[in-house]
């Protein structure tokens, strides 16, 4: 019979319901027993122990909140009667040691994937098309009119004729011109998985920085290994200037390995001379791209983005943890893994602190920490206004109750690295990227960096992915499984039926490899949920 109840660490004072709990039963833990005051939901939690106010609520072995009005033995946490609270944090030595898992089955698996030459190795291949300037919106989805059709990737009409024409000459087939053109193939080029066309509204009107931080985010982009090369369109005169985009690409890559094809409106004259350009060197490029093969990897050239939305009370006990050991793994078979979300780091600070390899690193994250939490105050908001109204209705009350079961998607791995949004990840192991809690900009921001697949995990459902990188979605109960089939690849519910985390993070990394070989298709794939929100630097939790 699985467990009713659990206890995650044995400092806390507070039980967490593995299912709905009736008022009066008495339920038995530990050797003491509790007599339920109120009906306890799953996923909630309950005292075990008289709490006056102002006393600590402690869960995961840390401060998770306080009381803020006497809650009794056996008696329901809620936001009436629990507030955010977080222990303090500071660097003081580092001092992290670690057992690494025995990752003996792991260490000769491979995945197929796209070897590039600055030694990066993608997932998937794909074209990539985006603005320098929100100006430009249009023109890219003439741009995508043009080629999905035409090339058995998505959809008709202008300039079609043109792809139809440089396609049948590629081909060597009948003149395109002759009044009859047959209908389309499908997947010209087989080998490219894609032509993905991203939208944004920044690029000028704003900030010099938002211009550099989208300059550097796009970089990435082009950068990533999943990535064969890009056509940008700029207008001209906007701040985030073509000279900006490559100064970035060159920090990510000195000898810019791909080619990039930009075209400027403005020194172009009429449109219809930048995008028939555009078009022809695009085709251009596509053939190239489509050379490409997939090739056996090692797993160390997975760098994994970890991240969770529409979190639960059981993401820090299921799903979270699973892919907090994935992580593990992959850093002793040294890949790469990053966790984001600075907002659900609030109340874990030193414990990611006391991970850190470096002192340096240590004081970076602080700073990073501190002075967001500062911007967010400075707007009348904070992280403890972090958890949405569909977190707090399953169990998670405070940002400290959330963010100690999110910092589970990290493991216990040292932390190598922090980076700052918008840099591009380095070091192999595990990084700390700062970027909202919020599940597209922390995505866009996770695969900006590097990461060729993303581990995402939810307790309530969401559809979120990515244009470039394979999102794997996460659920932490077999229920929302079920009733979401459509959008979840993995069920990680058994955990809170008593299967173990090490076997089901097991199951996972299987899963990764499949669609890391471009042999299976994430939901979010299938969906085609290309979602791409670039951060403006500003307050977003």
């Amino acid at each position: 019979m699985p467990p009713k109840v659990i206890q995650i660490d044995p400092s806390d004072n507070v039980i967490v319901a593995l299912a709905d709990l009736p008022a009066g039963e008495t339920i038995t833990h530990g050797g003491q027993t509790y007599i339920l005051t109120a009906n306890i939901p799953a996923k909630h939690k309950f005292a075990m122990q008289d709490f006056s106010i102002g006393s600590e609520v402690r869960m995961y072995g840390v401060t998770v909140g306080r009381a803020r009005e006497p809650i009794p033995r056996g008696g329901l946490l809620s936001t009436s009667n629990v507030a955010h609270d977080a222990a303090g944090f500071a660097a003081h030595g580092v001092h992290n040691q670690w057992t690494p898992p025995d990752v003996t089955r792991w260490a000769n698996r491979t995945f197929l994937g796209y070897h590039r030459t600055d030694g990066q190795v993608g997932t998937r291949n794909y074209w990539l098309v985006v603005p320098l300037v929100f100006c430009e919106n249009r023109n890219i989805d003439t741009l995508r009119e043009a080629f999905e059709e035409e090339l058995g990737y998505g959809r008709p009409k202008l300039y079609r004729q043109q792809v139809r024409a440089l396609l049948h000459h590629y081909r060597a087939s009948e003149p395109a011109t002759n009044g009859h053109e047959p209908e389309a193939p499908k997947r010209a080029f087989p080998n490219v998985d894609g032509i993905k066309f991203l939208l944004h509204q920044l690029g000028c009107g704003g900030t010099r920085d938002d211009s550099r931080a989208l300059c550097g985010l796009l970089a990435g982009y082009i950068h990533h290994p999943n990535v064969a090369g890009a056509t940008v369109l700029s207008l001209g005169c906007q701040n985030a200037q073509a000279t900006d985009l490559l100064a970035e690409l060159k920090q990510r890559d000195p000898s810019i390995t791909k080619p990039v094809l930009i075209f400027d409106q403005q020194k172009s004259g009429l449109e219809s001379t930048m995008l028939g350009n555009a078009i022809q060197q695009t085709f251009e490029g596509l053939v190239v791209a489509n050379q490409a093969e997939r090739k056996p990897a090692p797993l160390s050239k997975l760098t994994v983005g970890l991240k969770c939305g529409g979190s639960d009370g059981f993401s820090g006990l299921s799903a979270n943890p699973a892919i907090g050991h994935v992580s593990d793994t992959l850093a002793a078979l040294g890949g790469k893994t990053i966790l984001s979300e600075f907002p659900e780091l609030c109340g874990v600070e030193q414990s990611l602190i006391d991970r850190c390899t470096r002192e340096e690193t240590a004081e970076r994250f602080i700073h990073l920490m501190r002075s967001y939490a500062a911007r967010a105050k400075a707007v009348h908001s904070g992280f403890e206004m972090n958890p949405s109204p569909g977190n707090i209705r399953d169990g998670l009350l405070t940002d400290a109750m959330k963010s100690a079961g999110a910092a589970r998607k990290g493991g216990t791995s040292p932390v190598q690295d922090v980076l700052d949004y918008p840099e591009y990840v380095r070091a192999t192991g595990l990084s700390l990227q700062c970027t909202p809690g919020n599940d597209v900009e922390c995505v866009t921001a996770q695969v900006g960096a590097g990461a060729n697949l993303v581990l995402f995990t939810t307790g309530l459902g969401t559809p979120t992915g990515n244009p470039i990188a394979p999102v794997i979605k996460l659920s932490t109960n077999s229920t929302l499984a079920q009733r979401m089939s459509d959008i979840i690849d993995i069920d990680t519910g058994a955990i809170i039926e008593g299967a173990s985390i090490e076997a089901m993070a097991d199951s996972i990394l299987e899963t990764m490899i499949e669609i890391a070989s471009g042999t299976k298709q994430t939901k979010a794939e299938s969906l085609r949920q290309d979602d791409f929100i670039p951060w403006k630097r500003g307050v977003s939790l």
